[in-house]
């Protein structure tokens, strides 16, 4: 991605799926520290466009897919709009996205 690197990760780790179908396996989860030029929005097609490449589909939520990208946090700002919401309203519940969030911070 252009304008894009990465500054820290977090290790992988495994956890139970939260909603979706039941019998999913566990999920991997991650997390990265990234500096970009890219805007909020732009950021997010060019995620979209990543997980379109490595094989993502559209499909039932909380499913098991592919890859999930998401943007947690975009340094200070708050955005709210129809396509992209930051914070990621759900990130302070789910301990998937806080433990290997707080690796990183």
């Amino acid at each position: 991605m252009e304008n894009t690197r990465v500054l820290k990760k977090s290790a992988f780790i495994q956890t139970a799926p939260v909603g979706g179908p039941a019998g999913q396996p566990k999920f991997l989860n991650a997390a990265l520290k990234i500096r970009t030029g890219l805007a909020p929005l732009r950021l997010l097609k060019e995620l979209k466009i990543i997980e379109k490449g490595l094989g993502r589909t559209k499909g039932v939520r909380n499913a098991p897919r592919t890859i999930d990208l998401d943007i947690l946090l975009y340094g200070d700002r708050v955005v709210r709009t129809e396509k992209l919401v930051i914070p990621h309203p759900r990130m302070f519940v789910r301990d998937f996205v806080i433990k290997p969030l707080s690796e990183i911070i």
